[in-house]
């Protein structure tokens, strides 16, 4: 087995590693990375990419049924979901190529097959490349992968996880969603749009519940509009095979019929396979990889990134992660910080989040105020028939900082990125209203939100002074 030195080594290619890679590259580095399966990880190949193409065809399905409202006369609408998803391949793939030639032109050495530690610094690697890598700096970006449960086994059949549900290539009449997270959602949301019954089950008292309460409600009442079944604080005890389809039981006694199910329950970290104790790294009870703000696990030139970490399960967390690690790496110096992290739901409304929520805020004793505008004021939003949902904002009653922001509805995942920037700035209620925003345009709803959580609203009733 050849053996090969580099000053750099990257464990896993998804969005953490394979930016890591280019940042040390970049910086003079000799990188090599390892990756045992496609390039792009779980982002690219069965995660955010496909997932979002295929809820592209669904927010085009959205503006024909809202067609004849335009004035625009559509009759006998069809759709191949087969088609659809040899697009989400054919973009998978394109993108892929892309990946692979642009990791090409920054030098980096990609091997293919699966590493494991022997050391500190050795790993060995296993698969289509057979290799020995000696590393000065090792960077671990091994993801996660959909957690399985004994109970609810998926057969990849009738009862999918988010992986291989994405290999769909027709309908089912009625599917079940094991889970009210935002991956379930966005599977609820995808499939309700074509036609097919979701019936959500989530064992805790709302969906996207981690979101906070005013978006897991306006969520449900979209759902429910939109012909979604949400049903909350059950479990799901087990799921039975039947020549008609599938049958699942809950706790207490009732059952739930349907086509087929998707099990989404949750991911779990990849970290199992790594020899992780024969270089003296650190896990959690839970596998996953312990780190300080530098990304540096407890073994000096030893780092880890993104989902193994446990932190975020976010692919541009896992980003920014990797430049900050490769920056460690190769002597400059880098700190994370996770005051400002964005987070966007695909669903039909779109969701979108960043900071705390007002809930969390109060609980961790801020003195915490909300001002709330709704798109059904903003003129865009009335021009372009999208008045559904929201944007919030959470700010300090005593000195005006932005703590945190929500919106819910047409545009969130965009809207999103100026509250973020004034988090990570540190701007105030007085910043964001004295902003000029161009008129009509959605972003006005984060002015107006400031407005009123100043009590000074120009677009919405005054609160009359005494």
């Amino acid at each position: 087995m050849d053996t090969k030195k580099f000053d750099v080594v990257v464990i896993g290619a998804g969005p953490g590693g394979y930016v890591a890679a280019i940042k040390a590259a970049q910086n003079g580095a000799s990188v090599c990375l390892i990756e045992k399966g496609d390039l792009g990880g779980t982002c690219l190949n069965v995660g955010c990419i496909p997932t979002k193409t295929l809820l592209a065809n669904a927010e085009v399905m959205h503006k024909i049924q809202l067609a004849e409202q335009y004035g625009i006369m559509v009759d006998g609408v069809r759709f191949d979901f087969g088609k659809m998803k040899q697009r989400k391949d054919g973009v998978v793939q394109k993108i892929r190529k892309s990946l692979e030639g642009l990791l090409l032109a920054n030098k980096i050495v990609i091997v293919r097959g699966e590493a494991e530690f022997l050391s500190p610094r050795e790993i060995k690697v296993k698969g289509a490349d057979n290799v020995m890598i000696v590393a000065d700096k090792t960077i671990i970006a091994t993801g996660s992968i959909p957690m399985d449960i004994p109970a609810l086994p998926c057969d990849h059949k009738r009862v999918f996880n988010s992986t291989s549900i994405l290999e769909l290539t027709e309908l089912p009449k009625t599917l079940v969603v094991i889970g009210g997270g935002y991956i379930g959602c966005e599977f609820a949301s995808l499939y309700a749009a074509f036609g097919v019954k979701v019936i959500i089950l989530e064992a805790l008292s709302s969906i996207v519940s981690l979101q906070g309460k005013a978006i897991a409600e306006s969520l449900t009442r979209a759902f429910t509009k939109r012909g979604i079944e949400i049903q909350t604080d059950v479990t799901v005890e087990s799921i039975e095979h039947m020549s008609s389809g599938l049958t699942v039981h809950l706790k207490g006694g009732a059952k739930v019929s349907c086509d087929m199910a998707l099990v989404s329950i949750g991911r779990k970290v990849v970290s199992d396979k790594l020899g992780l104790d024969k270089a003296g790294v650190v896990t959690s009870s839970r596998g996953s990889i312990v780190v300080n703000d530098k990304m540096e696990t407890n073994v000096p030139g030893i780092y880890a990134i993104g989902d193994v970490t446990g932190k975020y399960m976010l692919a541009h967390v896992a980003s920014h992660q990797g430049i900050i690690a490769a920056a460690n790496a190769i002597g400059q110096e880098a700190m994370m910080h996770y005051e400002a992290v964005p987070a966007v739901i695909f669903t039909e409304p779109e969701i979108a989040t960043v900071g705390v929520t007002l809930e969390q805020a109060l609980e961790s004793g801020k003195d915490a105020m909300l001002g709330k505008f709704p798109f059904l004021a903003l003129g865009k939003s009335q021009a372009a028939i999208e008045t559904e949902g929201f944007a919030q904002v959470v700010s300090d009653k005593k000195t005006g900082a932005i703590l945190g922001a929500q919106v819910v509805g047409h545009g969130a995942a965009s809207l999103i990125a100026e509250m973020g920037l004034a988090i990570a700035n540190e701007l105030t209620l007085d910043c964001l209203a004295d902003t000029i925003h161009a008129h009509p345009t959605l972003p006005e709803a984060w002015m107006e939100a400031a407005l009123l959580a100043m009590d000074a609203p120009i677009h919405m009733p005054p609160k009359l002074k005494k």
